[in-house]
């Protein structure tokens, strides 16, 4: 059992123990009007711009200002498969290979693309089952692919909810309705870390239950990725989508990514929407000799247009430091400082809010969501007015989300000093 002290000075003794301390000299922190650093627990929603991210953006740019075409072949980083030298990295990220990843878009068109590949309804079996809440955007797409197949969501779409008093759901509920539905199923969605409570799935069993169940397992991993370990090959998900701008720091709207199990990147078979990108390297650039499309075996088969270079540029950059650091190391600290705020939050004993966040561990993330009764609004921006930049989620719930790679256990502890005199 961990030990904590609601004593200022223990929380400096947490930062000055803590080896991941010189990471946050790495990150831009956003500042008040003084030049102070704000307590910025608002990386689950946008990551702070690493600084190294400027230079390695600057010599993209550079390199296009007086290379111009030749810049695919220059190096540092030739644009020509800029992206095949991120997915060795971002694949030990989320633990899959290297040929399962590929970098391209971004989340939701990401999710069409593998909804068009891997969503094979039948009359019989076409039901879609998702969490709820879900993130609206994956509810809109799930939504929009079910309607172009022919079918009402209102009947073929069944969202998994917590029960009645209850904020997050039960793994044994999620099982239940995957077994209840198993001939009707087509496709099981879910978000690895819920976006407004801040619950952690077991992954690895409900997956199990769906492919027992003979339904494709998918995955939003916009609030897992970079935040909680994965393990998506041997795990056996069926495919996976996430963004890279909320705990990979890569920017506003950069570049998505995807995975495919390689027993479906290896089926150069399965249906998709083809772009030139996803074609044969060997006979890409014969385009009008050869105008048939021959997907690659891996991931990138699923790529439509060549690679957003500035876009990837920030994602390299976020990727080394995740290398540096590893998962296992930032993993354990995230438990800490979460596991720190919520030993404060729950000794105010304040009945004006509750961490609706599951404790055990393995069940949360960064992020602690707390449920606010009275006057919500009014508590977040008293909070953001006392320089602790969360986010808000109609309708009353405060999302916080202490990072291992840039915040510190004494801003944990300033953080609850503020909601205690409020």
């Amino acid at each position: 059992m961990t030990y904590f002290s609601a004593d200022e000075s223990h929380a400096i003794a947490l930062d000055q123990a803590d080896p991941l301390a010189s990471y946050r000299e790495q990150f831009f922190l956003p500042r008040d009007p003084n030049g102070d650093p704000l307590i910025y627990f608002c990386g689950n929603s946008l990551g702070l711009q690493p600084k190294q991210t400027r230079e390695i953006v600057t010599q993209e740019m550079d390199k296009w200002a007086t290379l111009a075409v030749e810049g695919h072949f220059q190096t540092p980083r030739p644009w020509y498969g800029y992206q095949e030298r991120l997915a060795e990295p971002m694949a030990n990220l989320i633990g899959a290979r290297p040929d399962e990843v590929v970098l391209m878009n971004s989340l939701t068109v990401n999710l069409h693309l593998m909804l068009v590949s891997l969503y094979r309804p039948t009359p019989t079996r076409y039901k879609i089952l998702i969490d709820s809440p879900s993130f609206p955007s994956d509810t809109y797409a799930v939504k929009s692919q079910l309607v172009h197949h022919g079918f009402d969501p209102a009947n073929s779409l069944i969202q998994a909810r917590p029960r009645s008093g209850e904020e997050t759901l039960h793994l044994d509920d999620l099982q239940q309705l995957i077994e209840d539905h198993q001939h009707e199923l087509a496709l099981v969605l879910l978000g690895g870390v819920n976006f407004y409570t801040g619950q952690a799935h077991e992954i690895a069993t409900l997956a199990a239950s769906a492919h027992q169940a003979g339904v494709c397992f998918g995955l939003d991993l916009a609030h897992a990725a970079g935040n909680i370990p994965l393990a998506l090959h041997d795990w056996g998900i069926d495919f996976a989508v996430w963004c890279t701008y909320k705990y990979l720091n890569s920017g506003p709207g950069s570049v998505g990514g995807c995975f495919l199990h390689e027993r479906h990147a290896k089926d150069t078979s399965l249906p998709r929407f083809a772009g030139w990108w996803g074609n044969d390297p060997e006979t890409r650039f014969q385009m009008q000799l050869l105008p048939e499309f021959v997907p690659q075996p891996t991931a990138d088969g699923w790529q439509i247009s060549n690679p957003p270079i500035l876009s990837l540029a920030p994602v390299a950059s976020s990727l080394e430091i995740f290398e540096q650091a590893g998962m296992p190391k930032l993993r354990e600290k995230s438990l800490r400082l979460t596991g720190y705020a919520r030993w404060l939050i729950e000794r105010l004993g304040s009945d004006r809010y509750e961490i609706i966040t599951p404790a055990e561990p393995e069940q949360h993330g960064c992020q602690l969501s707390l449920y606010v009764h009275d006057r919500p609004q009014e508590l977040f921006s008293a909070l953001r007015s006392a320089g602790v930049v969360g986010d808000f989620r109609q309708p009353n719930v405060v999302r916080i989300a202490p990072m291992p790679l840039y915040n510190t256990f004494h801003e944990v502890w300033r953080f609850v000093r503020v909601l205690e005199s409020l």
